[in-house]
């Protein structure tokens, strides 16, 4: 299974970047196409209410997704860890601000607060990317921040500040390093959550705007005609689903790798 999830992932990684390398149209419409069924001649995943083919606005899909996933997880995870080492850290007033913004946005639903902060910025590639890097960073910054309240006491990072060292160089030699493993399993799992949000902002029509393909425009403009070309909705909700249990399958896997208490007691 694990084997399998690592394929689909690496599918999706060529999905994204053979528009890269290969010309392609994936917005030129062709009427005399419209409604063409998976397998015809020149049209192996079918076409579109425009006669556009399925299978090159999926590879269109497939770019935004991962730019979308890698770029909003990247951006929460930074930020969301600086916070949260200084909150852990430093503790006193920094620690308060900090446990106090993390509540607020725990407060709410996280796809709720996405679409709220999509509608006020607009639509657009861009204000996804802002609106899910607002919404991610607090998982990380709870994470780190949990984990440096215990961390600072260890013997290593007592002894660091017994020899003067700058707060800087604690947080950065003594910490970090040894957050590195459990903040890349929220980071891997950031990651379905980011394609999810992505697919449903676009579904929505707060995400890309037409003609560009994304796999959540796609199923918004296939639902329409489900009972006369199903394949409008199921190849992107295929690669959908696909590669969001991937994801998530390596993410298990990569959690009890380096899940340390569950090695010891193996």
């Amino acid at each position: 299974m694990i084997r399998l999830a690592t394929l689909i992932l690496l599918a999706w990684l060529g999905m994204a970047l053979l528009p890269l390398v290969v010309p392609m149209t994936p917005d030129r419409v062709v009427l005399e196409a419209m409604f063409a069924p998976p397998m015809q001649a020149g049209y192996w995943l079918g076409s579109d209410e425009l006669g556009r083919s399925l299978a090159q606005r999926l590879f269109d899909g497939a770019g935004i997704s991962l730019l979308v996933a890698l770029v909003s997880v990247s951006v929460s995870a930074v930020f969301g860890t600086l916070l949260g080492i200084m909150a852990g850290y430093l503790g006193g007033w920094p620690d308060r601000i900090v446990s106090r913004l993390i509540e607020v946005f725990l407060a709410f639903p996280g796809l709720l607060l996405a679409i709220a902060l999509a509608g006020m910025l607009g639509p657009g590639i861009g204000n996804v990317i802002l609106a899910l890097s607002l919404m991610g960073w607090v998982g990380y910054a709870r994470l780190a921040r949990n984990q440096v309240l215990s961390l600072k006491q260890r013997d290593h990072v007592v002894a660091a500040v017994a020899l003067g060292r700058r707060h800087g160089e604690i947080m950065r030699l003594h910490l970090l390093p040894l957050l590195l493993a459990p903040l890349l399993v929220e980071a891997s799992f950031g990651v379905a959550a980011a394609v999810v949000a992505e697919a449903g902002l676009s579904f929505l029509g707060l995400g890309v705007q037409p003609p560009q393909a994304s796999w959540g425009s796609m199923i918004r403009e296939g639902v329409r005609y489900l009972l006369v070309a199903p394949h409008l909705v199921l190849v992107p909700g295929i690669a959908l689903s696909l590669v969001v249990l991937s994801v998530n399958l390596l993410g298990d896997r990569l959690r009890d790798r380096l899940d340390v208490t569950n090695r010891g007691g193996a």
